[in-house]
């Protein structure tokens, strides 16, 4: 829910009274003082409102603390385009959800200054056919970077989810070794003793994404060999039969 907020720049004062006797606002106060006028619903763009229907969660809506910054709806992803447009909230299935609301649980009781901050969430295949149509890689090579749609991944059914940890404290994100959606080998988890040795992330960096593994497996998510970033909440066969891709 987005609120519209109005400056306050003028009061209704008695004309038959001194402005001296007025036991008010001064001026300064007048023209700084803002006031909520009233709420308003911004309209839903089409896609979210897409979501919705097909019964997703916004995870904003159910996680108390946790921090979405959608990178796909900026221009700040590997693509380097924004294919969420309007859509700057994260969806997730219900299921998936209420696992997430225990991982934030789990990481605020040990470290009350640590919230999870929220990358991606379902991906419907409609944003996905975008992607795949135009990513520069030959059609053989593109699954190495992203899912095909005509088969789809669990992102497209609403049961992974992309994120990081974030520090109320120092306002930032923890130090991961790389940024997100980087492709390279001091990305993956499998490559982590390798690029410890080599020099190319460091004991800290590791220790950063130990905490966000850690929370997110105690909620019931795996993560991949690839990416520090990515958690499902199901298997594909799970999620296979349990769900359908969202559209």
């Amino acid at each position: 829910m987005k609120y519209a907020s109005l400056l306050f720049t003028g009061l209704i004062l008695g004309c038959s009274t001194p402005k001296s006797d007025q036991e008010i606002f001064s001026e300064q106060q007048r023209e700084n003082l803002e006031v909520i006028v009233d709420s308003v619903d911004q309209p839903i763009s089409g896609l979210e409102q897409n979501l919705i229907d097909q019964g997703l969660i916004n995870l904003e809506e159910v996680i108390p603390g946790i921090r979405v910054e959608l990178k796909y709806s900026t221009e700040d992803n590997f693509f380097g385009r924004d294919v969420y447009g309007d859509l700057t909230d994260a969806y997730l299935q219900p299921e998936a959800a209420e696992m997430l609301r225990k991982a934030q649980e789990n990481l605020q009781s040990e470290h009350p200054n640590l919230v999870l901050h929220v990358y991606d969430g379902v991906r419907p295949r409609s944003v996905q056919q975008i992607l795949w149509e135009n990513l520069d890689k030959p059609d053989s090579i593109k699954p190495l970077y992203v899912a095909d749609p005509k088969v789809g991944s669990l992102h497209n059914f609403g049961v992974a989810v992309d994120l990081t940890i974030f520090n109320t404290v120092a306002d930032s994100v923890l130090d991961m070794g790389t940024g997100y959606d980087f492709f390279g080998y001091a990305a993956y988890p499998d490559r982590e003793e390798q690029m410890l040795q080599e020099g190319v992330i460091t004991q800290e960096q590791v220790e950063n994404r130990d905490i966000l593994r850690k929370v997110m497996k105690s909620a019931g998510f795996k993560g991949i060999g690839s990416e520090w970033w990515h958690f499902n909440a199901y298997s594909r066969k799970e999620a296979g039969e349990k769900f359908k891709i969202v559209e």
